[in-house]
């Protein structure tokens, strides 16, 4: 059985450059990416991407993402567990960036990748 890494989560808000603000002064998230509908930041370990809120979708967390090592693999593991493809399979080379957006029985959205996130890890060296 393979163990996914949770390490990426979005969230809808209405303004991402005010929250990411917030995020950077609360937190001392550093911010990564800038994408069509807001920004990534990360905690060194993480991402949290903000993303603007477009009807009808409601404030909140939108989505977790799983980092995993095998994408044929992984997509076995969670369909058998009842999730449901919903887009961005994979097409070309593995080597590319992509996620693959599933949803479990109880209606969460989640992502598989194989590459991960701008600013997060993988692995968590744990502290000596």
């Amino acid at each position: 059985m393979e163990k996914a890494k949770l390490r990426h989560i979005a969230i809808i808000v209405e303004d991402p450059d005010k929250t990411a603000a917030f995020f950077q002064a609360a937190f001392g998230m550093i911010r990564t990416k800038d994408n069509r509908r807001g920004c990534h930041l990360t905690d060194g370990t993480m991402t949290v991407a903000l993303l603007k809120r477009e009807e009808p979708e409601e404030l909140g967390i939108a989505h977790f993402g799983m980092w995993i090592d095998d994408f044929d693999e992984a997509e076995k593991q969670a369909t058998e567990a009842g999730a449901v493809y919903m887009k961005d399979r994979p097409t070309a080379s593995t080597t590319a960036f992509y996620e693959a957006k599933f949803e479990s029985p109880e209606g969460l959205i989640f992502d598989l990748t194989h590459s991960g996130w701008p600013g997060a890890v993988k692995e968590v060296e744990p502290k000596k």
